[in-house]
């Protein structure tokens, strides 16, 4: 579902990514691991189209993602990408039900449409009881499953997830590794996590080694 080849990345005269071959089949759970400055964030932001290669091709779903621009690169995220990354980035403004919908409304679907499907997604993950609480209200592994719903929202081929256990406590860390293998199990979705947990990379289908941005080798769990 995900095909990446050759991809790299320089900043200013560091080499970050040199030459890294991705492939993710719909419905895994892979995790990417490896010391810091291995090149795994630059490589998942460039998966997701947060960040562009120097050279290297990205298919996703059989679109060339590499090669949109602008609001085609907008729209295109939206509809086939979630993120949850360490930090939660939720709106201290918005209710959970406010902050899991706003990819949503970015998307123009209709706003009773996204309220439902942001109500499911949060009672699905406990926080049926949260609905109306705002940010400040929540613990951090309610936060986390908040930005959890809101990758969700519309239905992505594949979500990113950079460190996403990072600020929580063991307890809460396990608690959200659980989670991902269900909503892959009930959904059918697509995780690629970067992680230095190695809980949560022994629990994924695969797990990828990056070392001095290069994919030394893909180990099935």
């Amino acid at each position: 579902m995900l095909i990446a080849r050759d991809i790299t990345k320089t900043y200013d005269d560091l080499k970050v990514l040199k030459g890294v071959d991705v492939f993710i089949k719909q419905g895994e759970i892979v995790s990417i691991v490896g010391s810091s400055g291995a090149g795994k964030s630059t490589l998942l932001h460039i998966l997701g189209t947060l960040d562009k290669p120097d050279t290297g091709s990205i298919e996703l779903n059989n679109t060339r993602i590499d090669l949109l621009k602008g609001k085609k690169l907008a729209a295109f995220r939206n509809a086939n990408m979630g993120f949850v990354f360490q930090f939660h980035h939720l709106l201290p403004e918005f209710s959970a039900l406010e902050n899991a919908s706003i990819p949503g409304w970015i998307a123009g679907t209709k706003k009773k449409d996204v309220a439902e499907r942001a109500t499911y997604l949060l009672k699905s993950l406990g926080l049926g009881h949260r609905l109306n609480n705002k940010p400040q209200a929540l613990s951090g592994g309610e936060q986390q499953r908040v930005a959890v719903a809101r990758a969700l929202i519309n239905h992505p081929k594949i979500v990113f997830a950079d460190e996403p256990t990072g600020n929580l406590d063991s307890e809460k860390a396990k608690e959200l590794h659980e989670l991902f293998f269900d909503l892959r199990d009930q959904f059918k979705q697509t995780f690629l996590i970067v992680t230095h947990n190695e809980e949560l990379a022994r629990m994924s289908d695969r797990i990828l080694n990056m070392k001095d941005g290069l994919m030394i080798d893909s180990t099935s769990v």
